[in-house]
């Protein structure tokens, strides 16, 4: 039989070159993993990978079909690549790991667009547009066809496959046709201003077609894509335009007058010349006061292409044919006098708002401002003016002195009236005030007289009520002595004689203290003395009570004549 032990011997030498052969193939596997196939994407940057397959068929995973031209290679849904091409989903910044051999890596710096700039990208990837069309819906890693997106891309970070698109950064752009200027990209409108786009091409999903569109942009910024839309930038408000005559100067500047005051004309074609009906050579000034409203924007860019092409094109001509016209059909006097000049100008005036709003322009006034009349036919007119309006001013001083007059006068009629109306009136207040004296006194009297009757009643009431009074206190009396003597009748009564009763009275007067000292005053008179004292005392005792005086004691002398018995009282208070 083999020895077991000799067998362990063989097994733990195989065991410990395996475990040394798989810590050496994890090293150099970690080795190549950190140092070629490791990768490091710096912030703002992103990896593109296209998958190559393995240097080497390798039996048993089969050999992968390359991407369709123009599209991106499928992958699972754990994103390992199904056919061989670029991927479409790029890695962030970070480590990744991709081994070169079967992988091909590019870095790509993210695509920044800054403040007032904007991003235009094409889209390579994809079927061919529909015949006529360039512009493709959609966004990034979205659209279906190959072609310029119609969004324009503002400010920001973007991450852009470049295999698949084409980003291209545009400044701000203005283009110059002529006397246009069109504008796209960044686009900045100012207050006071209104934007009228124009399309390059037909736009499905708003139905909008190419050409200058009907909705103008209000002021603000706007990212437009210049292969979209362009921009004319149209100024909306109301400006002036003045066509007038130049005057003759001196050689400081100052306009030169002829004799007549009115400011002489220089030889030159300016203003709006025209013969008058008479044949008079007439030089006239005129202002109008025009605008393009933002309704209006459009139909001017397409009809002159700017607004200062309508000054030059519409505004001018338009003045000059209507002055010239309307004022050929006057003579030199009916444009000099103030009605039929007034009438001119009015007719000019309305003559041209309706020519322009006909072209769709707002005219706020045509003003004629100068009509400059030739000497020979201005200055008898003047004269002639002034002569009437000399007369007309005598006449209003005549009329001004008759009125005058008829204010003075009206003046004092008013003097006098007032003077009527204070004496009148003063009359009357004297009137009034003597009707109250009189009334016055009158309710004064009657007061009095009020007075005494009340008076007099009231010394009747209170002599009455003496007399009642003094009966029924006499009366009141009498009850009271009266009832007072039935009191000690009905006492005594009660006591059965005076003596009894007196005795009582004077009982109830003692003091509960009293002490009584019985004074020897020789044999057989105490008890006479005591007696006659008692009694006394008693008679004293009831008139206190009933308010009488006591009646005189009566001597009683004793039988010895030489003592008599004194009683003694002494009341004790217990108080100290």
């Amino acid at each position: 039989m083999p020895d077991p032990t000799e067998s362990r011997s063989y097994v733990r030498p195989l065991l410990g070159g395996l475990v040394s052969a798989a810590l050496i193939v994890l090293i150099v596997w970690q080795t190549i993993e950190w140092t070629i196939n490791r990768i490091y994407v710096e912030p703002g940057n992103s990896l593109l990978l296209r998958y190559k397959g393995p240097p080497l068929p390798i039996p048993g995973l089969g050999v992968r079909p390359p991407a369709a031209p123009g599209r991106f290679a499928r992958v699972d849904e754990d994103g390992n690549p199904l056919e061989l091409g670029v991927l479409e989903q790029m890695r962030g910044p970070g480590r990744h790991f991709y081994c070169p051999l079967w992988w091909e890596r590019t870095i790509v710096p993210d695509i920044i667009v800054k403040p007032g700039q904007v991003g235009v990208v094409r889209s390579k990837m994809g079927e061919d547009p529909p015949p006529g069309e360039f512009l493709v819906d959609g966004d990034l890693g979205e659209t279906e066809y190959k072609g310029i997106l119609r969004r324009a891309f503002g400010p920001g970070r973007y991450r852009v496959n470049p295999y698949a698109y084409d980003f291209q950064i545009v400044e701000p752009k203005a283009v110059r046709s002529g006397t246009d200027i069109k504008h796209s990209g960044w686009v900045d409108i100012p207050t006071g201003y209104v934007g009228v786009v124009t399309n390059l091409a037909d736009n499905a999903a708003t139905g909008e077609k190419a050409g200058i569109q009907d909705e103008v942009l209000p002021p603000g910024l706007y990212v437009l894509n210049p292969a979209e839309k362009v921009v004319d930038i149209v100024e909306i408000g109301f400006r002036e335009t003045t066509i007038a005559a130049n005057l003759k100067r001196d050689a400081a500047g100052n306009v030169v007058f002829d004799d007549s005051g009115e400011p002489i004309i220089a030889e030159d074609d300016s203003g709006i010349g025209f013969p008058s009906n008479d044949g008079f050579p007439i030089r006239m000034d005129f202002t109008a006061i025009w605008g393009v409203m933002p309704d209006q924007a459009p139909d001017v860019i397409r009809k002159f292409g700017n607004v200062d092409a309508v000054e030059q094109k519409v505004v001018i001509p338009q003045i000059e044919s209507i002055c010239r016209n309307e004022g050929s059909k006057l003579g030199a006097v009916e444009l000099l006098v103030g009605e039929s000049r007034q009438q001119f100008q009015l007719r000019t005036s309305d003559t041209f708002r309706n020519v322009l709003k006909q072209k769709g322009i707002t005219v706020l006034n045509g003003l004629v401002r100068h009509i400059h009349i030739p000497r020979e036919v201005r200055t008898p007119i003047q004269e002639a003016k002034i002569a009437e309006e000399l007369t007309l001013t005598r006449q209003q001083e005549q009329k001004t002195a008759a009125t005058e007059g008829e204010l003075r006068r009206a003046e004092e009629e008013v003097l006098l009236a007032t003077a009527q109306v204070d004496a009148e009136t003063q009359k009357l207040v004297e009137e009034r005030k003597a009707e109250g004296h009189r009334q016055a006194a009158e309710i004064r009297a009657e007061t009095e007289r009020l007075v005494a009757a009340i008076d007099k009643e009231v010394a009747e009431l209170e002599a009455k009520a003496t007399v009642l009074l003094g009966e029924a206190q006499a009366k009141a009396r009498q009850l009271q002595e009266e009832a007072k003597a039935e009191l000690f009748q009905l006492a005594v009564d009660a006591f059965g004689s005076p003596d009894a009763y007196n005795q009582w009275v004077f009982a109830r007067g003692l003091p509960d203290d009293i002490r009584l000292d019985l004074i020897y005053a020789g044999q057989g008179t105490f008890w006479t003395d005591l007696k006659t004292f008692s009694e006394a005392l008693l008679g004293r005792q009831a008139a206190r009570s009933t308010g009488q005086a006591p009646a005189p004691r009566s001597q009683n002398p004793t039988a010895g004549g030489a003592a008599t018995a004194k009683p003694r009282t002494s009341a004790r208070s217990a108080a100290p």
